[in-house]
């Protein structure tokens, strides 16, 4: 099987979770895509679920396949959010945003009673850092936020230290859907990944990073075994 099998495998195995009535977080990227077809196929066969989609991206793709959206603030707490990650530990700690939807991502799943990761097994490692980390900020003052970032990273057990301001097809500034830039943190390893979320949730000018700690109820991987969920120990997230 490819990548792109076990990617779906991941999604379509989501979907058992997903039940009549919830409110479901929707979220952003290459296996959420793959997870949104197929519920779309689900509510079009009589699933009734209202969604909250985690990016513009995600909600694009959503209405195309008929799936009812609100906003978070309509939707109040949600039942379940299904979402993907570009890299994810043992301890269930994420690095995600790769696409830029990092602000929108942590707020439903902030919002939400349990957040199910899917992905494929390659984006489970043992230790996060080597995919970059991005961190969503002000474009105002961007190069003072830049140089506060970069000249403290190395407190945190780094294996590299290297900022870029993310850019787009035409080398303009990346934006993200709440009008940010992003930076992105080369770090190849994070020892410490805690210490770094919370100094940068402190810089000011920070709107969010892509360190998801202690969010995440259990992860869906799939592989050449199968799709094989994760869970906390003592989690009473149900494997089906």
């Amino acid at each position: 099987m490819s990548v792109e099998e076990y990617k779906r495998a991941a999604a379509l195995k989501a979907l058992e979770y997903v039940t009549d009535g919830m409110r479901l977080g929707i979220g952003t990227g290459s296996t959420a895509d793959l997870f949104i077809q197929a519920l779309g196929e689900k509510v079009a066969r009589g699933l009734r679920i209202i969604g909250v989609a985690t990016s513009l991206r995600s909600e694009v793709l959503a209405r195309q396949h008929g799936i009812p959206l609100v906003d978070i603030d309509a939707a109040g707490i949600l039942d379940l959010t299904v979402d993907g990650a570009d890299e994810i530990d043992s301890d269930l700690r994420l690095i995600k945003g790769g696409g830029g939807a990092l602000l929108r991502e942590k707020i439903v799943a902030s919002a939400s009673n349990r957040v199910l990761i899917i992905a494929d097994e390659t984006k489970l490692v043992p230790q996060l850092g080597a995919f970059p980390l991005p961190v969503e900020i002000s474009p105002f003052a961007w190069k003072t936020i830049s140089r506060r970032i970069r000249d403290n990273l190395s407190h945190f057990d780094v294996g590299n230290v290297a900022v870029a301001l993310r850019r787009d097809a035409k080398m303009s500034s990346f934006l993200t859907d709440g009008g940010h830039y992003i930076l992105d943190c080369d770090l190849k390893r994070i020892g410490d990944p805690q210490g770094l979320s919370a100094f940068l949730s402190q810089v000011p000018g920070v709107m969010e990073h892509g360190l998801f700690i202690g969010l995440a109820s259990a992860a869906i991987i799939a592989g050449p075994s199968g799709a094989r969920i994760i869970r906390p120990e003592g989690s009473l997230f149900p494997v089906l």
